[in-house]
């Protein structure tokens, strides 16, 4: 069957409710979206949830990020230092940091995210295990690292040894996959406000991750979601922290670069 054809048929069952039509922007330095039309995600979700976002004591997405603030000051690993030894308000403070993330480790040249950041400052420094993928640790930590960024742009440098991954990314997001063959900007791009079943599709910014998300009734990262995304094209997802993840996040930091973050927020 035809991609024509199986589209036709979820939109006759009534499971998408939109069409494929538009131009990819082949450009890396023009963005397919116009700065005046860029809409974060918390655009697209009900009064209430925008509400319950706004509020930072309702906000579930807290808890994380309490527990997360209470881990940094924690003593651990054979060095028996916490975060808070080399990091204060002062000195190395990370208020901006996670708006710089993705970024090139200089020790290993590697692309990184804000999670794998975490782990390595606690192999290196506090020569600590580092925390499990999507543990309840891991998104603590992150949560309130990122927190201390929210209301700031995403600052992530995209040229010079980071370019290559910001091109694979850019790659990895325009390459169609899975039984849908269907690639990230057929919904962000071409068809973002049109309803995918009950949600409306957003333009699929990262700026709120970690997130709360009513249909996980936990914090998630942005990694879980991007394998959501690939098993809704019917693709096979990739583990967790993959290579090709952490590039997407910076092609995906790049999109949304004048937006804040605004972790935690909340999500359908």
């Amino acid at each position: 069957m035809t991609l024509r054809a199986v589209i036709a048929s979820l939109i006759g069952a009534g499971v998408l409710v939109f069409t494929i039509t538009g131009v990819v922007a082949q450009s890396p330095t023009e963005r397919a979206i116009d700065d005046a039309d860029l809409k974060s995600g918390y655009d697209f979700q009900s009064e209430d949830t925008r509400a319950l976002q706004d509020d930072d004591f309702a906000n579930p997405g807290f808890l994380w990020v309490d527990k997360g603030a209470a881990l940094f000051s924690e003593k651990a690993g054979k060095n028996d230092r916490a975060c808070t030894t080399c990091h204060t308000d002062t000195v190395r403070s990370i208020k901006g940091a996670a708006a710089r993330y993705p970024s090139v480790d200089e020790k290993t040249g590697q692309l990184i995210n804000i999670e794998q950041r975490i782990n390595l400052c606690r192999e290196r420094h506090q020569q600590a295990e580092p925390l499990s993928y999507e543990s309840e640790d891991l998104l603590a930590m992150t949560a309130y690292v990122a927190h201390q960024s929210r209301g700031q742009p995403f600052n992530a440098k995209t040229d010079g040894t980071a370019q290559s991954h910001f091109e694979a990314g850019r790659d990895y997001y325009y390459a169609r996959k899975g039984q849908m063959n269907l690639a990230c900007h057929h919904c962000h791009e071409w068809n973002w406000g049109q309803m995918l079943r009950g949600d409306r599709l957003s333009q699929g910014h990262g700026n709120g991750y970690p997130a709360y998300r009513f249909e996980w009734q936990t914090i998630g990262s942005l990694h879980r979601r991007l394998r959501n995304c690939d098993k809704g094209v019917r693709a096979e997802p990739l583990p967790f922290g993959a290579q090709e993840y952490v590039d997407l996040e910076l092609y995906l930091a790049w999109r949304a670069s004048r937006l804040t973050l605004e972790t935690p927020s909340v999500r359908r």
